[in-house]
């Protein structure tokens, strides 16, 4: 009855003239801001004025008007009748209103969302017309292990590198497959510039009178010629450096011996540059597998992602660019050798024994063990294409998860991307089918993205993102990796945000109940999952750039060896034989319970009203991060007191931390206590969560000098990480320790903090402004 009051009243008087005020009043205890809301008519204030009212008041000035004596004639008596008719209908109309308001349930909108006459079901809010269960047997019904070979066999291909016509081969079958499946598609074009190897000469190097010319390359390399002795140095981490360094070894100038592992090229040839090497040559690491010794291996050594001469935007047309490099390309020489050319190095390497723990009885080299490294790699410009096709969801469609996988393989590939092109175009037909048939009907849309030129370091990946950084950080949610998916049988191995950490384990246990025959998952269950299954989120996953650059919640996951990696990756024995042979010829299984995992995951965050996000993992993880500052803090003023004033304190930090804390801790409740039918509050709700992720990323850091600025599980001096290190130093009196550098970063990393705390709490009056 109110609401039918209010809209006659709406008709035949006009809006009221009011206005909203204000009023933030600080409490000066230290209370959060209050708000205190007053109400205003503008028709109290202004008696004339040109209102949408002003028609009922236009004789204002005049004397008031008298009606005179009605006369009972004819026409009066018509006008009267009529009169009497028309109020009578409109008392039906008013009564029918009122009835059929208290008839109808209440709108599942919120109250400013106006409801429509005859509601579409997909647009109403209302909860998905299918139970989650339900939802779960559907997928399983879709796939099966033997519906895999023949996509195995349709997109395998023995050349396929990024920008070649393989490579836009493949893509166009991705392309059509999207469109048999109903989806809406489309493409993006990047000119990017790669290193390849020499067109017309060749790699080398020379070692006492020996010269050798390696088939493999490392894209991104400095080109030229080193001289110098050469030094063993294990895995080419920091641990390993400075292992030799403690040895009163000097490392200015020397050419790095390193095994490939334990982390990315790129990582390798950045330490080594740090300890002024001249060059580093790379071999495998296969101590147990005789058959790969004349393997050659390819790779690049950017340290970041995406096009290194367009650091921070596309490469559309590098003509619309100022020519500038990333900070990642490396200063100094770098090649792979196969293991067959550096045994032949080691076994004539004299000076120190290995330390104790690196395995091998070599020695480590002296100054006598002079070597010559040459690398002439080639700049070229390539035309590459990124293929898409999407889902779009019913209630929240401008909201999406991305599934995607690399096209491109330095040979045939088939573990590096075969497989994954695979699991990405079965998941799309299966979730196709499934809305187009089955009734399903997701509230959040699915984007299917199939990458060009991921083994020159994500390239189309990353340029995606730079092109659609401002729109992506606000829709997308979250990023599944179907790169490397299957590459072993006995482990599988988890790496992505801790925001997902609690979907990853539900989903492991959904997958896992559905496939009770299969000896998958053997590690999951055993202990703690977490230790078993979780990994760090490496720089050379594709997943990387999502999560660090990009701030979208990401996860990439595989199947494993549970004691050993994949061999073949980035080499031209990625074929399916060698991959049937590391997996006992289960490949499709495999590859079906990836499709599984992967799916799972993203219905569930398509499918529930809430995204599926635990907060709280960040909570502990900022937590022991701040601890750990602190203690060092104590420690250094205590051993070097000259260094931090007391004034310098860790309690600004810890408050940012208590922020988010309780930030998160509100927004839980908020959850709890929401009504999930209500589209709106849902709505705000989830993009709080959004935020989350991308407002971890420092916004004080060029993505050109630092792109991966996330600074729990990012890379650079703004990483807390960064700062825990740079205390080490201090502690120590190093000479390359700044006690302003750090002053500074630790003061723009608390306030990062505390930002993402402001943004989780939601509205401007709700923030805790106590730091």
């Amino acid at each position: 009855m109110d609401q039918a009051r209010s809209t006659i009243s709406k008709i035949f008087n006009g809006e009221p003239h009011s206005y909203t005020r204000f009023n933030l009043t600080q409490n000066m205890e230290g209370d959060n801001s209050q708000v205190e809301m007053k109400l205003s008519s503008d028709m109290d204030e202004e008696v004339g004025g040109n209102g949408v009212g002003d028609h009922l008041n236009h004789n204002s000035n005049s004397k008031p008007y008298v009606s005179p004596k009605l006369k009972h004639t004819p026409q009066n008596l018509f006008f009267m009748a009529a009169s009497a008719l028309l109020i009578f209908i409109i008392g039906i109309l008013i009564g029918y209103l009122v009835q059929h308001k208290k008839d109808t349930p209440p709108p599942s909108c919120a109250a400013s969302v106006l409801p429509f006459e005859d509601p579409v079901p997909h647009e109403t809010g209302a909860a998905p017309l299918m139970d989650w269960d339900d939802v779960k047997k559907l997928l399983a019904q879709k796939l099966s292990a033997e519906k895999f070979e023949p996509i195995f066999s349709e997109f395998s291909s023995e050349s396929h590198r990024a920008g070649s016509p393989g490579d836009e081969v493949l893509g166009n079958k991705v392309l059509k497959k999207f469109k048999e499946y109903g989806m809406n598609t489309w493409t993006d074009e990047h000119f990017i510039k790669v290193q390849d190897p020499p067109a017309s000469g060749f790699n080398k190097f020379v070692y006492k009178g020996t010269e050798e010319r390696p088939e493999g390359f490392l894209s991104y390399s400095a080109s030229g010629t080193a001289n110098g002795s050469i030094l063993y140095a294990y895995y080419g981490m920091e641990n390993d450096f400075m292992l030799l360094r403690d040895r009163n070894i000097n490392l200015s100038g020397k050419v790095m011996l390193v095994r490939a592992g334990k982390i990315s090229f790129a990582e390798k040839v950045a330490n080594a540059a740090k300890m002024n090497a001249s060059a580093v040559l790379i071999y495998p690491d296969h101590d147990n597998d005789n058959t790969a010794k004349d393997i050659a291996l390819f790779g690049h050594v950017h340290l970041g992602s995406g096009d290194p001469y367009t650091p921070g935007f596309p490469s559309f047309n590098h003509t619309q660019f100022p020519p500038v490099q990333s900070s990642g390309l490396p200063q100094i020489l770098a090649q792979t050798i196969t293991k067959v050319m550096a045994e032949k190095i080691l076994r004539q390497l004299g000076g120190q024994s290995v330390p104790e723990s690196w395995r091998g009885g070599y020695k480590l080299g002296d100054e006598s063990d002079l070597i010559t490294v040459e690398v002439n790699n080639v700049l070229t410009e390539k035309k590459m294409h990124n293929v898409f096709g999407v889902i779009k969801g019913f209630v929240d469609a401008d909201r999406y998860v991305i599934i995607g996988a690399q096209r491109d393989a330095w040979g045939p590939g088939f573990a590096a991307s075969t497989v994954g092109t695979s699991i990405l175009v079965e998941l799309a037909r299966s979730i196709s089918e499934m809305v187009k048939n089955d009734g399903l009907k997701p509230r959040r849309s699915i984007v299917f993205a199939s990458w060009s030129a991921g083994e020159y370091g994500s390239v189309g990946a990353t340029e995606w993102l730079e092109g659609y950084l401002s729109s992506l950080s606000m829709k997308a949610f979250c990023y599944i990796n179907l790169d490397g998916a299957v590459t072993g049988q006995t482990g599988f191995k988890v790496a992505g945000s801790p925001l997902m950490h609690s979907l990853f384990e539900s989903t492991l246990k959904e997958v896992k109940t559905l496939n009770k025959d299969m000896n998958l998952f053997t590690s999951f269950g055993k202990g703690n999952w977490e230790s078993n299954v979780l990994e760090p989120l490496k720089m050379d996953n594709a997943a990387y750039p999502f999560l660090a650059f990009s701030g979208i919640p990401s996860v990439s996951f595989r199947f494993t060896h549970a004691n050993s990696d994949y061999l073949y990756f980035g080499t031209k024995l990625d074929t399916q034989e060698k991959l049937n042979g590391v997996t006992g010829n289960k490949v499709p299984q495999l590859a079906e319970m990836a499709t599984r995992f992967a799916g799972h995951m993203a219905l569930r965050l398509v499918h529930d009203h809430l995204l599926r996000m635990d907060l709280a993992k960040y909570d502990k993880l900022i937590r022991i991060q701040v601890a750990q500052i602190n203690a060092k803090v104590n420690n250094v003023q205590r051993m070097q007191p000259h260094l931090f004033p007391k004034a310098l304190t860790v309690q600004w930090l810890i408050s940012a931390s208590g922020s988010y804390s309780r930030a998160s801790r509100s927004l839980a409740a908020d959850i709890q206590n929401s009504d999930l039918e209500d589209i709106e509050m849902c709505r705000i709700i989830n993009d709080r969560i959004m935020t989350v992720e991308r407002n971890f990323l420092s916004p004080y850091e060029s993505p050109r000098e630092n792109p991966f600025r996330h600074i729990l599980l990012g890379s650079g001096p703004h990483t807390l990480k960064a700062l825990s290190d740079h205390l080490d130093a201090l502690k120590t009196n190093n000479p390359k320790a700044d006690t302003d550098l750090f002053h500074n970063q630790f003061a723009l990393a608390t306030w990062t903090i505390q930002g993402c705390a402001n943004s989780l709490a939601g509205d401007i009056w709700a923030l805790d402004n106590e730091i």
